[in-house]
């Protein structure tokens, strides 16, 4: 039997985490300890970085995603150890892993194979309490809302219109929607409310993108929570919550410090989903990296038109940072999904399969260059990918110019990647001429228009009054000017996650508008996407245990 995942991390091999460090000429005084293998790197060490000239920025995207996998945090691992393996110096820079979808159906997030963080267990679950901060602060508002609102509400917020939602690390469709303050008069006055997952909280958003505690307790202060009767704005900052919420998350905002198999420096910080949110993680981890490393590798989830738009026109347009090139990642077995293949004829080689589905790859590859920054396409090895499946992707990328490399670190590491590593390298050496999708001063559904229109190839975008009237009051409230987010189905183009390929002239409609004043951007919920998951009929929680030794079986 193969090994597992889990098996291989277990027999990782961890150097102290002040070696790890060391790498990176972080002082051993900067590492506050999380164990011997973690660490959070002090706030006042990357306060002094600010002189530093920045390495070269590398994005890991991927064609859209379907069950048969594409392997692209696998991917952005692999690299980043095939960067170290040629002699560079280089780090990587993924999202934390919620429990959702490591209970759910997804799993975990911290790469695979011999391309993996370590220690794998902690990363996937508690790891260093961020999450728990952050769903903690959120819920803090919430409390302070309802209280507020018990005692009198001096602020006059009318409770049919409180906007502000509680949030818990776990997918559960039976609290997307519920009232509260049930059970008579000392309980508050009974409202509508709801449950979104943590990795869509605004404070998730807010932690990503803030520069700094001072930044983050501004930004949180800057939360619209509700309206009065009269529809006047409220925010945080009238409740006097932002400053304890602050409180909250001081520890959690500090980058965590991790390792690869290979002993190589890894920051995993924040974990806002792509499909429901803005999908990368957090800026001072990004920016640190940069600071301390000449290559970091960094990966925005699910596909192009989800990650990759949204950390071009959201994150890096907020905190102006200027990648320098693009993997997409594919693998043979997910094109042929895409080509029509059946998920149990995978194993069957068909080139025409590939031939078709490479239209996905082929819509992601000219979407990324919309974006002016360089690309190649990194195919993810598996040992079933016959010679005519390769050469029939090599064939559909050949009019764009976009090279093509097979990347083996799944089985062999830093070393299966390093023909990857030395055509990135030379891809960072490229002008890139990177530029956001759209200007700033476009309007907010004219900006929704574009990113359905240019990436998504959609031929109209629908959306009743009061979807473009609240867009038209926003504007008129001067956050017109803010980003779009899009929450949309991660399996198509289209928000029919059944439509594979590269379908175009479908009809995007919009069926919910959110402020997220504090992150600033503006969520448009198109389709049926759920901000709040439900479990798979057979969630993965089944299947994980505590053996007779007490270690932990069937996390993957």
């Amino acid at each position: 039997m193969a090994d597992t995942d889990i098996d291989i991390a277990r027999r990782a091999e961890m150097r102290p985490i002040a070696e790890i460090g060391a790498k990176l000429d972080i002082p051993a005084e900067a590492l506050l300890h999380y164990g011997p293998h973690k660490a959070k790197i002090d706030t006042s060490a990357i306060e002094g970085l600010a002189e530093r000239p920045e390495g070269k920025l590398i994005l890991v995207t991927a064609i859209s995603p379907t069950p048969a996998g594409e392997g692209k945090t696998t991917t952005t691992v692999g690299l980043g150890d095939g960067l170290n393996h040629i002699g560079k110096r280089a780090a990587i820079c993924i999202r934390e892993p919620s429990l959702g979808p490591c209970f759910g159906m997804k799993g975990g997030a911290a790469g695979g194979g011999y391309a993996q963080v370590v220690p794998m267990e902690d990363i996937n679950l508690h790891f260093t309490g961020d999450f728990h901060a952050i769903g903690v602060a959120h819920n803090l508002l919430s409390a302070m809302i309802d209280n507020h609102i018990y005692w009198g509400n001096a602020l006059g917020i009318d409770s049919r219109r409180v906007t502000w939602r509680r949030v818990m690390d776990m997918n559960d469709r039976a609290l997307r929607q519920i009232t509260n303050s049930l059970g008579g008069v000392t309980n508050g006055f009974p409202r509508e409310d709801g449950f979104d997952i943590t990795v869509a909280s605004e404070i998730m958003a807010i932690f990503c993108l803030a520069e700094g505690l001072d930044d983050l307790t501004r930004r949180i202060g800057e939360i619209i929570i509700g309206y009065t009767r009269d529809r006047t704005p409220v925010r945080a900052s009238q409740l006097k919550a932002h400053d304890a919420m602050a409180v909250l998350l001081k520890d959690a905002l500090r980058p965590n410090l991790v390792q690869t198999l290979e002993n190589n420096p890894a920051f995993i910080h924040g974990g806002p989903f792509a499909n429901i949110a803005h999908g990368c993680n957090s800026v001072s981890a990004t920016r640190t990296a940069l600071k301390l490393a000449d290559y970091v590798v960094t990966e925005a989830g699910f596909g192009a038109d989800l990650g990759a738009e949204k950390f071009f026109d959201i994150k890096c347009r907020k905190a102006g940072l200027n990648p320098n090139a693009v993997v997409i990642v594919a693998t043979v077995r997910a094109l042929k999904m895409h080509g029509g293949k059946a998920k149990d004829a995978l194993g069957e080689p068909d080139a025409d399969a590939v031939k078709r589905g490479a239209a996905n790859l082929l819509r992601h590859v000219e979407n990324i260059g919309k974006y002016g920054v360089p690309a190649i396409v990194a195919v993810n090895k598996f040992t079933a990918d016959t010679a005519e499946e390769i050469a029939a992707i090599r064939d559909a990328l050949a009019p764009t110019g976009v090279e093509m490399v097979e990347a083996d670190h799944w089985a062999q590491g830093g070393p299966g990647c390093a023909e990857l590593a030395r055509k990135v390298v030379a891809l960072t050496e490229q002008e890139s001429r990177f530029a956001p999708l759209y200007d700033d001063a476009l309007p907010l559904f004219k900006k929704i228009e574009t990113i359905a229109g240019e990436i998504y190839r959609a031929s109209e975008v629908t959306a009743d009054a009061k979807v473009r009237n609240q867009l038209k009051a926003w504007e008129d409230e001067g956050f017109g000017s803010l980003p779009v987010c899009m929450a949309k189905t991660q399996y198509s183009f289209s928000t029919d996650p059944s439509l594979r390929g590269a379908p175009e002239g479908h009809v995007v409609n919009i069926r919910e508008v959110r402020l997220s004043a504090g992150a600033g951007f503006v969520v448009a919920i198109a389709g049926d996407i759920m901000t709040m998951p439900g479990l798979p009929r057979t969630p993965a929680a089944e299947g994980i245990r505590l053996d007779g030794e007490g270690q932990i079986q069937g996390l993957f």
